[in-house]
């Protein structure tokens, strides 16, 4: 009976969180025109990018259809050194295209969904399904604040904990 009622218990604490919009990508999206090169605004911490600003992401469409992508990011400790990483990013699935993979160490990889981008595509928001990962890019190193703070809203919506952000811009 013990176990039952711990089960239970822990179902309701879980059932009790924040509500929080369901995590949709980008709907329509066009992934040749999201190629090129983007600043990181903002992100959630990660392990793979700390002690890292002005990162950027470089995403270029290969004739098979996958992406290359190569990530750079100017060492904190030592401005006049770089870091880079190349990998490879590809749709799982054609009818949604803003769901991607993305793998810079095979065989593992990872979730990358487009969720939300302009019609321009000069400013994005991209996250992974399990909430951990979030960030926010854009074609100029300076996009209109409003934008960000409104990308940091939606994302916050989603459960994302945008108010752990940190800038991807030198300081």
């Amino acid at each position: 009976m013990k176990k039952y009622l711990s089960l239970l218990l822990s179902f309701l604490g879980l059932s009790c969180s924040a509500p929080h919009l369901a995590l949709e990508p980008q709907e329509s999206f066009d992934i040749k025109s999201y190629m090129g090169k983007w600043y990181e605004i903002a992100r959630l911490p990660n392990s793979f990018e700390e002690g890292l600003e002005e990162n950027t992401a470089f995403y270029e469409l290969r004739e098979d259809g996958n992406v290359t992508v190569i990530n750079q990011g100017r060492l904190i400790d030592n401005k006049s050194r770089y870091k880079e990483v190349k990998g490879k990013a590809w749709v799982p699935d054609q009818n949604e295209p803003s769901k991607l993979k993305v793998s810079f160490f095979w065989p593992f990889a990872g979730d990358y969904w487009v969720l939300k981008v302009d019609k321009d595509y000069t400013i994005a928001l991209v996250g992974d399904p399990s909430r951990e990962y979030l960030w926010i890019l854009a074609r100029d190193r300076r996009p209109d604040p409003k934008v960000v703070s409104e990308l940091k809203a939606y994302a916050s919506s989603l459960g994302y904990a945008v108010e752990n952000m940190v800038s991807g811009l030198a300081d």
